[in-house]
């Protein structure tokens, strides 16, 4: 075993040639002694061919050999083209952390091991946290850099066709289906599209919208991303170094037309997905797109890929009294801004990102705001504190980061999250003791893990301050308590106090329905039960139902932030690409 060094590298050298060594024979007795014994494995698709994180050594050690015993993972060695071993702190606890890559029988992998030392083992240093993921699968390599396709040579066919006429036509799909339907056109559908396009797997993506980008496009006047640039990047075609930090709405809209046309990619605008149902006989779906032109299209995809976001369906609250009211009632999807409503009345029903947005944008346009919170809600400033999460975006590669913040197992996670809790709580003091002496009601997520894990759990629940909590702490913008209206009624709403909140608009900024409300619609109650729970966290310590097979053959489900859906749309695409090759089963059972 490795004694103490304080050479890195060759400690993380040290340790992949134990493992290695290991692995050739793999067994606890051979393993055992290279795992700290509170170590985690997370292993997207690699070694598992899932997405599932493993905690403690006797966990990891009951399944790594015989997960190794079938796909011979071997070649460990440390990436001379990643970063070098470093010692950094993840979740509070100083590592060692090294980046790495390896092979399999079907594939080639990078990972990440982090050694900490085993203080009832003299102090030698073992894995805490293991990571491998698959890369790309050997033969079926991305069509990128020396492997790009050719085009046209110089010897050309002048009276042949020429590039448009072979986009026009690939895009038309009038003698073929796609093997692959994405339902979605924001970032997570033009990604996994993108990464299809990759892998020589035909791709078309159909959206509602009449231009590609108006997901974004036909938000509300004033909304830009909450994260800032250089996390935000598309797979293959980074953002351009002159874009501004925080990403207009508008401008990222026109980019998701202006990539659409950079990766070739084949987008149905102004087309609604209806409904579909699966052969399991012929392992395809029949669907039926309402197109363009008024027409019906039925079409028998291999694959449907959900990618309509964490939520599709407008939730607006059954609340009795609200239909006596005489004014404009606007779920936050169709709002769009503020200029009608100068020097008019009107609530907000909300206090997350879009009912804060929302009243800002009102209050910015002239008109009188009464925000009207639900329930408790997280506010971070959006500088430095909700930035904090992504620090390490702030050097090195994205490679390197995408690798890093896909190798983090859930407990530590959630750990790393309580400690940027903590640390927003200080940082944004001043601004909650002025929101709590309003009334506001404020909360820190579930075991103060913060906003990041409301997302993840929940898909709302937190506002990024860019001003709104400030105009409210300072009552420029009003504060009232759901549970302190009493009735609706035809001028507004009636508080329990008898006090009367004149309005002419009321904003339901209440959120969206869960993507299985969507299924249900889409596919019928029994896929949707075949499905089961989508989004949020499930006992496989993983987001249900996301970027990997589902209890039903063929559907596929991608969402998230644009970093999210980056990240996984290559495991997602990695996954159809081995089915279609026969490598991999169509589902998990």
């Amino acid at each position: 075993m490795l004694d103490r060094t304080e050479d890195i590298s060759i400690a993380a050298e040290s340790w992949l040639a134990e493992f290695e060594r290991a692995l050739e024979h793999p067994d606890s007795h051979t393993l055992r002694p290279l795992f700290h014994p509170d170590s985690f494995w997370r292993d997207v698709l690699a070694l598992s061919w899932n997405l599932q994180t493993l905690n403690g050594a006797d966990a990891i050690l009951n399944e790594l050999p015989v997960l190794a015993g079938r796909t011979a993972p071997s070649g460990f060695k440390i990436d001379v083209e990643r970063a070098p071993p470093r010692r950094v702190k993840r979740a509070g606890t100083d590592t060692i952390e090294a980046i790495f890559k390896f092979e399999t029988i079907q594939g080639r992998g990078h990972g990440i091991i982090r050694l900490i030392p085993d203080t009832h083992d003299g102090h030698t240093l073992k894995a805490w946290t293991l990571f491998t993921a698959l890369e790309e699968l050997k033969g079926f390599e991305e069509t990128i850099g020396s492997a790009r396709p050719r085009g046209q040579s110089y010897s050309r066919d002048f009276r042949g066709p020429n590039w448009l006429d072979q986009r026009e036509a690939s895009a038309a799909y009038a003698d073929r289906d796609p093997t692959v339907l994405v339902v979605g056109g924001g970032q997570a559908g033009l990604s996994i599209a993108a990464r299809c396009k990759q892998l020589s797997i035909d791709t078309l993506i159909v959206d509602r919208g009449s231009r590609v980008g108006d997901n974004w496009r036909k938000r509300y006047h004033a909304l830009t991303l909450h994260n800032q640039v250089q996390v935000n990047h598309l797979p293959y075609m980074p953002f351009p170094p002159n874009l501004p930090t925080y990403i207009p709405k508008d401008k990222l809209a026109n980019w998701f037309e202006s990539y659409v046309d950079a990766m070739e990619l084949n987008f149905w605008t102004s087309t609604s997905f209806e409904r579909g149902s699966y052969d399991a006989a012929n392992q395809r779906w029949t669907v039926v797109l309402h197109c363009r032109d008024g027409s019906e299209r039925i079409m028998h995809p291999r694959h449907v890929v959900m990618a309509t976001g964490v939520s599709g369906i407008a939730n607006r609250p059954d609340i009795p009294t609200l239909k006596h009211f005489a004014g404009t009632v606007l779920h936050s999807s169709g709002y769009h801004d503020g200029e009608a409503w100068k020097d008019k009345n009107a609530i907000v029903i909300g206090t997350g990102n879009s009912g804060h947005d929302i009243a800002q944008d009102l209050y910015s346009s002239g008109a009188r705001v009464t925000l009207v919170q639900r329930s408790s809600t997280l506010i971070t400033n959006i500088e430095p504190s909700a930035q904090l999460a992504y620090a390490t975006y702030n050097e090195g590669t994205l490679e390197d980061n995408d690798l890093i913040a896909a190798s983090m197992p859930l407990r530590l996670a959630k750990k790393t999250h309580q400690m940027i809790t903590e640390q927003s709580k200080q940082f944004d003091k001043e601004l909650l003791d002025g929101l709590t002496q309003v009334g506001f009601k404020l909360d820190y997520g579930e075991d103060d893990t913060g906003w990041q894990f409301k997302y993840l759990t929940r898909g709302g629940g937190y506002y990024f301050n860019v001003g709104c909590s400030d105009l409210v702490a300072r009552q420029e913008i009003a504060l009232r308590q759901f549970s302190d209206i009493e009735t609706f009624v035809p001028g507004g709403a009636r508080m329990k106090n008898g006090e009367v909140l004149e309005a002419s608009l009321i904003v339901l900024a209440t959120g969206y329905k869960p993507q299985e409300a969507l299924v249900r619609q889409l596919f019928g109650e029994e896929i949707a039960a075949r499905v089961g729970p989508i989004w949020g966290f499930g006992d496989e310590q993983e987001l249900r139902n996301m970027y990997t097979r589902t209890g039903q053959d063929g559907l596929w489900f991608i969402a998230g932030s644009l970093a999210q859906c980056r990240i996984n749309s290559k495991f997602l695409s990695l996954q159809i690409k081995a089915i279609e090759e026969g490598l991999l089963r169509r589902t998990q059972a």
